[in-house]
């Protein structure tokens, strides 16, 4: 069912929360009566190898370096860039990611676009009992600030606008992204439970969001490979129960597996009649493995856009961080995904890599290669699943923060690479593509820069 004016209402009251944090706070870890935040004073990107916290200790902190989006973990050693305070026996914290881009890809399917891809989201945790609640929010004015179906990403797919399959293009983030509340409390031992949910959020299956992973946070454009790894990271009504220790963790959800619509200002809630299950695995500091799989019910439209598939997912990936310098980082993530379709399976890898010096250069880099249908980039009917190929660079210069918040401007190259078959629906097998931008985010937590 639509829930539009509940979609609209739950943005503005995540907006107005986020607007409470006191930015000002930010170098100050929040209090916390009866919890240590050893590790949240570090500088940003300090390798944790030394600090390793017990799993008691890292869930009761209000802040972790180790959380993803969702459930999802990062390596203990990744930087935060965030900026948080405390009101009473609250912890609260704020993130964004802030674009204004213009975009340009070559070759017959090419085009060009000048706007905004943006998110941000805030968390407010507490004390409640033995454990601690968190309720988080995240919003996107992508609906507004990207126009038609979605910017230029030449070989991107999935999703439908205006009744036809959305290609070449990477569709806008809904109104909104999450909304969703997580409890966490001891079990047994160095053993804690989870549970974690609501209208809109994120099941266990896949490796961190790409607009959260550290390794993809100065690039504005969003992998081709992301309806094969994260695609789930917008869901509509989600419920996760997990149990983890030090180093690992296992957890499965029961969501709503179908895509959201084109109307991106409401909540498309529908039955949790899809499920999921994921194990993590860290085994240092400076290292997060998982392997997931899902069954996604509706979840694709077929090729008329009259009726639903269902989608088996599964995937693997690895993000490994090490830090450079006293404020750098060096942040590489390798995810491998497989959807199986209609009795079609293909596969989709990702290797992406970041590295940040001083918290002030940003050089950044992405190539995917990915196996799809006719369907897939809406070209003439074929039994024939095309192995396409994108490559991207880019360099991101941030300036001295400004209340706790970077401003930077940066560029981007891409080429995107198609077999024979498709040459003419491309015009070229190989097309380029740029991109210009000026972005605005918070500085890493504790950074002196």
């Amino acid at each position: 069912m639509r829930l539009q004016s509940s979609a609209r209402l739950g943005a503005a009251v995540v907006i107005v929360c986020l607007s409470s944090v006191p930015l000002s706070a930010q170098s100050s870890p929040p209090s916390d009566a009866g919890h240590q935040h050893s590790d949240q004073n570090q500088p940003a990107a300090v390798d944790h190898s030394q600090h390793q916290m017990p799993a008691h200790d890292h869930a009761s902190m209000a802040l972790s370096a180790r959380d993803g989006s969702g459930t999802s973990w990062l390596p203990d050693s990744s930087p935060m860039y965030a900026v948080h305070g405390s009101r009473g026996p609250w912890n609260l914290m704020f993130h964004e990611n802030l674009f204004v881009q213009y975009l340009k890809d070559s070759g017959d399917r090419g085009s060009d676009q000048f706007g905004s891809i943006n998110w941000a989201m805030g968390m407010a945790s507490r004390p409640v009992g033995a454990g601690r609640v968190m309720f988080r929010g995240m919003v996107s004015l992508e609906p507004w600030t990207i126009g038609g179906c979605g910017y230029p990403d030449l070989l991107a797919s999935g999703e439908r606008c205006d009744g036809e399959k959305i290609h070449d293009q990477q569709h806008p983030h809904d109104l909104v992204m999450e909304m969703a509340a997580q409890y966490d409390a001891p079990l047994a031992g160095g053993v804690r439970w989870q549970v974690y949910g609501g209208p809109a959020g994120e099941p266990a299956l896949g490796p961190v969001a790409f607009p959260h992973r550290v390794s993809a946070f100065p690039n504005p454009i969003a992998p081709i490979t992301h309806h094969w790894l994260d695609s789930t990271h917008i869901t509509f009504g989600v419920v996760t129960g997990g149990v983890y220790g030090r180093t690992w963790k296992a957890e499965a959800s029961l969501f709503n597996g179908r895509e959201p619509d084109e109307d991106r200002t409401d909540l498309d809630l529908a039955a949790l009649d899809s499920y999921s299950a994921r194990l993590w695995f860290l085994p240092t500091s400076k290292l997060a493995l998982q392997v997931s799989a899902g069954r996604l019910t509706e979840a694709e439209a077929d090729e008329h856009g009259d009726s639903h598939v269902d989608v088996t997912r599964v995937t693997a990936s690895a993000t490994y961080h090490t830090p450079v310098g006293s404020e750098g980082i060096w942040a590489t993530t390798i995810g491998w995904g497989r959807n199986d379709e209609s009795g079609v399976a293909t596969n989709g890898l990702l290797a992406e890599t970041n590295l940040s010096l001083a918290d002030r250069h940003m050089w950044f880099g992405r190539f995917e290669v990915a196996g799809k249908t006719a369907h897939d980039l809406d070209v003439a009917d074929s039994d024939e699943v095309a192995q396409v190929a994108k490559l991207q660079a880019g360099y991101t210069r941030y300036f001295r923060a400004w209340e706790g918040f970077k401003p930077g401007i940066g560029a981007s190259v891409s080429a995107g690479f198609v077999p024979q078959s498709l040459e003419a629906a491309y015009g070229s097998r190989v097309n380029a593509g740029f991109g210009v931008f000026a972005t605005f985010r918070p500085a890493a937590m504790g950074s002196t820069r």
